[in-house]
C-alpha cells in the first residue's frame, strides 16, 4: 500500500502560479503511475495529468495542456504539479492518486488517493 499526502495549495490571483506536491510513503514509489485529479464545487472529479513510472511519459487534460506540468522524483517519493497561468476555473480541490503497475499506462483506474489540497484562483 501507499499513502499520499498533498501540499502546496492556496489562494492565488489569476495568471499566477502554484506548485503542488504529493509525498508518498513506502519504498516502491517508482512502480506506481501517478496522477493528479481535481474536483470543483458541484462538479465531478476530473483528470488533470498523469506520469509514468519513470517519468518519461505524461498525459494532460486539454484544459490544462501548456499551462500545467507534472513531474516526479522517485528518489524523493514525490510527484509534483506545476501550475502556471492559473484561471478562476482551475479552482478546485486537487487530489494525488497512484495506480499499480499492472494497470498499465495510462491507467483507467487508480488505486490510492490522497486527501486533497484546495486551490483557489481569484479573478
Amino acid at each position: 500500500q501507499v499513502q499520499l499526502v498533498e501540499s502546496g495549495g492556496g489562494l492565488v490571483q489569476a495568471g499566477g502560479s502554484l506548485r503542488l506536491s504529493c509525498a508518498a510513503s513506502g519504498r516502491t514509489f517508482s512502480s506506481y503511475v501517478m496522477g493528479w485529479f481535481r474536483q470543483a464545487p458541484g462538479k465531478e472529479r476530473e483528470f488533470v495529468a498523469a506520469i509514468s513510472w519513470s517519468g518519461d511519459s505524461t498525459h494532460y487534460a486539454d484544459s490544462v495542456k501548456g499551462r500545467f506540468t507534472i513531474f516526479r522524483s522517485n528518489s524523493k517519493n514525490t510527484v509534483y504539479l506545476q501550475m502556471r497561468s492559473l484561471k478562476p476555473e482551475d479552482t478546485a480541490v486537487y487530489y494525488c492518486a497512484a495506480a499499480i503497475r499492472s494497470r498499465g499506462y495510462p491507467p483507467y483506474e487508480y488505486d490510492y488517493w490522497g486527501q486533497g489540497t484546495q486551490v483557489t484562483v481569484s479573478s
